[in-house]
């Protein structure tokens, strides 16, 4: 019975926190931690300084999507809202800064919304290969930058929905106009695919019904998107793992190829009293009966990833 209850919640786990993956794919095993681990730190650099966050639109999004996820990102870095507005996504992404005040190197870090690249005639295709998603990250800037992809619900990306619903990692950056280049220079970038028609149940939980274990309903989205408020999930997750680890040797736990970030070192877990197949306590909007934990920018309401706090060894929510 104790090995059913085992496979029970480790099959849930990995629908519930799928693959707010980084790098590279993740065994199971690796996902689902019973008490999170202290992450360590690999001595290689963190983002810091001035960053500019570029979203690049694969497929058609009508204005309203790009809106939920701009809104979000500009969030980040808001200033302190009223006390009304609280908690908010800068309360959350503070979490963050725990990682920086931890190094030895004196570094700060300021988000800001850069461009929004637009590619609704897929340029190349609806079915996409990694290499692919390097090449479209490749067209936002490359300097002191992270390259957000985001494709739309009838693309195909290669991995998406059997192994993760996006991936972090970086790459090398184009040398164009340098004279004297002694080497390329990496850029990190980030891949969310909309899983609304194609794996909302892995995805987008807790807005859909998970594949595996406890079969409560699903909550309302506080968008009324299931598939972008569930892309938010997941580009949350990969924000923190990508600053905190830009290039695979910041902060995180097991092997590089597969490692545990800030965010996937706490998965399903949204609200105080989380467990398997319960997102924990979360507020709920009294007019539409969404379930959220954070106020973002234009009056946003959004769900939000526990991250790992280096200062408590332990899983951080909002509420």
């Amino acid at each position: 019975m104790a090995s059913f209850l085992t496979q029970s919640v480790l099959k849930l786990f990995l629908v519930i926190s799928l693959f707010q993956i980084s790098l590279a794919g993740r065994k199971l095993s690796e996902v689902v931690q019973d008490q999170p681990q202290l992450l360590t730190y690999h001595n290689g650099p963190l983002l810091s300084g001035k960053i500019t966050i570029n979203l690049i639109w694969y497929g058609k999004f009508k204005p309203s999507e790009r809106a939920i996820v701009s809104d979000f990102v500009t969030s980040l870095s808001s200033t302190p809202p009223s006390q009304s507005n609280q908690p908010s996504v800068a309360q959350w992404w503070k979490t963050t800064e725990k990682y920086y005040h931890l190094t030895s190197k004196k570094s700060s870090l300021s988000l800001s919304l850069g461009k929004q690249i637009l590619d609704d005639k897929y340029s190349l295709g609806k079915s996409l290969k990694n290499k692919q998603i390097v090449e479209l990250a490749s067209m936002g800037d490359q300097k002191n930058a992270i390259n957000v992809v985001l494709t739309a619900s009838d693309v195909a990306v290669e991995g998406f929905c059997m192994s993760r619903c996006g991936t972090h990692g970086s790459a090398l950056g184009s040398t164009d106009g340098l004279v004297k280049a002694k080497k390329h220079s990496k850029f990190a970038y980030i891949w969310v695919g909309n899983s609304q028609t194609q794996c909302p149940g892995q995805c987008a939980w807790p807005f859909h019904q998970p594949i595996y274990g406890p079969q409560s309903a699903p909550l309302i989205a506080p968008n009324n998107n299931v598939g972008l408020d569930g892309m938010v999930i997941n580009l949350a997750s990969l924000f923190a793992g990508t600053v905190t680890n830009p290039f695979g040797n910041g902060y995180f736990q097991g092997p590089a190829e597969a490692p545990l970030e800030a965010s996937s070192a706490c998965p399903g877990i949204y609200g105080k009293g989380a467990y398997p197949g319960y997102a924990g306590n979360l507020l709920v909007d009294h007019t539409t009966g969404a379930s959220y934990n954070a106020h973002g920018n234009n009056g946003r309401k959004y769900l939000l990833p526990a991250l790992y706090d280096p200062s408590t060894s332990s899983c951080s929510t909002l509420v």
